[in-house]
């Protein structure tokens, strides 16, 4: 649910209530050391750092990002190096480290389940987001984006901290020359016993792709989120040649619906997701088979979520008004994926404020990898300044209409970089086509909590 939105929080609040509490892995790395950064408010990084089997790693994170809260005013974040496809200890140890930190919160005080979400085409980190998750007692792992179809096995591997890899996309002609691997037992110097194997569900968007999961992943499959375009964040595309409606939007047709009985003549449980956040709709996905629904842009603005206040007060102010629009951008996200964008004052939405942003890359989780002449990896983002990207090959078509996605989300949880010239990045906020649902149990309110929307949602629901 976008990078830091679902947070250690509201997974927390979610799982606190009985439900499957999901944290969003993506980017905590960089999330991570800017709280740091900032100061640990609360003081809950550092709680949860004193909690790690290694302290040698932890006090080397304090000791590069740690600083004291300031009240001057922003600064800079001091950045991790991006993430390379063999990576260096100090981006393993980081980013282990900070997915057992928001797991460890989100876990933190009651005995209920958690999860974490990750997403297959940003694949270089997982391996060791993973590790991190797992070290923490994550309940479930969840991952949509593409095929995640070595990550069962690899969870297999990892419970018993033995050493894992996973294949990478190189290009588009490269086959499966390029692997990520991760070793445990040199990550760390003394040993450890075994871990919790997680459940592992997999987001799908076809009866074709969850068969393919069911009987090609390399281990076990729990059971699937059957996820239709309505979503928030990014949306499989549309199958066959993309067309567009007048508005500019992914136009979805009868090969794209999903025959439910077919999904559930795969004997795993289901749960629905995009736009079945209501009480009928839960109903509904129940008599349909499913075991539930997934649920995101009803909690993303909720106080417990990443959000800034900044956000969801606009956010909120603009669904009471009946004005809140959710636009599916065919060209916005660096992967090629269509992506939700909510239009909202000010933000990247605009094309002003998007036109105003220097083009960077310097956090690179959506980069595509390239095979260089000599045989090297070279990587690269439509997103990144033109002759960047046209340097290293890439085709100046790719480039129209991308936005960073990577600034923009940390800028949506309250971490945005600020540059040396005194640009701050800017936000750009994702939710799903059912955003006004929200004024169902909104009302009157200028806010809501997570329990509230858990309660409106089971009216009724034995």
């Amino acid at each position: 649910m976008g990078a830091g939105v679902s947070n250690w929080q509201l997974a927390q609040a979610v799982s606190q209530t009985g439900q499957l509490g999901v944290i969003s892995g993506t980017a905590l790395d960089a999330i991570f050391s800017r709280r740091l950064q900032l100061g640990d408010p609360g003081g809950h990084m550092q709680r949860a750092m004193s909690h790690f089997p290694d302290t040698g790693m932890v006090d080397r994170i304090l000791a590069r990002y740690y600083r004291p809260a300031d009240s001057s005013g922003p600064r800079p974040f001091k950045t991790p190096p991006m993430i390379l496809l063999h990576a260096t200890q100090q981006t393993k140890e980081l980013t282990v480290v900070a997915n057992f930190v928001e797991v460890f919160l989100a876990k933190e005080g009651h005995a209920n389940p958690v999860g974490t979400n990750l997403l297959e085409k940003v694949q270089l980190p997982n391996l060791y987001a993973l590790y991190g998750a797992m070290l923490a007692g994550v309940d479930y792992v969840i991952m949509g984006a593409g095929i995640p179809r070595e990550i069962p096995g690899v969870l297999d591997l990892l419970a018993d901290h033995q050493s894992v890899s996973l294949k990478i996309a190189v290009g588009a002609a490269n086959g499966n020359r390029f692997h990520a691997t991760f070793d445990p037992k040199t990550f760390f110097k003394k040993a450890l016993p075994p871990l919790k194997r997680p459940k592992f569900l997999s987001i799908v968007s076809s009866v074709l792709l969850a068969t393919m999961m069911a009987r090609k992943a390399n281990g076990r499959i729990d059971g699937f989120v059957v996820e239709l375009p309505e979503a928030g964040g990014h949306n499989a595309p549309p199958r066959g040649k993309l067309l567009l409606s007048d508005q500019g939007e992914p136009v979805y047709g009868d090969r794209d619906a999903i025959e439910l009985e077919k999904i559930k003549a795969l004997g795993l449980p289901f749960w629905m997701a995009g736009c079945w956040g209501t009480p009928e709709k839960l109903q509904e996905a129940i008599s349909l088979g499913a075991k539930g629904i997934q649920i995101g842009t009803v909690l993303a603005f909720s106080k417990e979520s990443g959000f800034t206040d900044a956000v969801k007060n606009l956010a909120i102010e603009n669904i009471q008004k009946g004005t809140a629009s959710v636009f599916t951008d065919p060209s916005a996200s660096p992967t090629g994926f269509p992506f939700k964008v909510l239009s909202l004052e000010g933000s990247l939405s605009e094309i002003n404020a998007y036109q105003e942003r220097p083009r960077k890359c310097d956090l690179g989780y959506l980069r595509h990898l390239y095979e260089k002449p000599d045989g090297k990896i070279g990587y690269r983002c439509p997103a990144e300044p033109e002759a960047v990207f046209i340097g290293k090959g890439g085709n100046p078509d790719d480039m129209k209409g991308k936005k960073c996605l990577c600034n923009a989300l940390l800028s949506n949880v309250g971490v945005g970089q600020m540059r040396k010239s005194g640009y701050v990045e800017n936000t750009l906020v994702t939710s799903g086509d059912g955003i006004m649902t929200i004024c169902r149990f909104l009302k009157d309110r200028a806010s809501y909590k997570t329990e509230d929307v858990i309660n409106w949602l089971l009216e009724g629901v034995a």
